[in-house]
């Protein structure tokens, strides 16, 4: 029986020759695994690419696609003045409790330690618990329940122990 050897010659590449994006995708992939990253997206001028860690259930979104902006981030009122804030570590959905039957993790009042999950935030639906890591009471609430949040934003105010 004869083989094509036409076809294999238009096969994948050899190891050690598949060209510099593939570099890159290696080397995204280490940085992720190094500093525990959930996804990482990084346009360079004839590249784009977006990777995400986990399930296969997770559906791929094309780069292209629209996406609705998010409503505006509620700076219109300021934290209380002097007071530090904790910050969403990342963008996605802003929760509460664990579920919508459950009580909030934190309410106006509470106190809390540096270890205490305030809130989760789902990102590619992952789940991910958000820690104070601060000592102290919890002075207000600055997001509404299921509602997006980006990275960077203030989600609670408190008062230091």
């Amino acid at each position: 029986m004869a083989e094509d050897k036409s076809a294999k010659s238009q096969g994948p590449a050899a190891p050690g020759s598949e060209g510099p994006a593939l570099e890159t995708i290696r080397k995204l992939v280490a940085l992720m695994e190094e500093h525990g990253l959930v996804e990482v997206e990084v346009e360079q001028e004839n590249l784009a690419v977006r990777l995400r860690k986990g399930g296969a259930e997770a559906p791929v979104v094309p780069a292209a696609v629209p996406v609705a902006p998010a409503p505006p981030a509620r700076a219109a009122a300021p934290p209380a003045a002097g007071l530090p804030t904790i910050n969403s570590p990342m963008v996605g959905t802003f929760h509460a409790s664990s579920s919508p039957e459950a009580d909030p993790y934190v309410k106006v009042g509470d106190h809390v330690t540096d270890e205490s999950v305030v809130c989760v935030i789902e990102a590619m639906k992952v789940f991910n618990e958000i820690r104070s890591e601060m000592s102290g009471t919890i002075e207000k609430i600055l997001v509404k329940n299921a509602t997006p949040v980006e990275f960077g934003q203030p989600l609670f105010v408190i008062r230091p122990d």
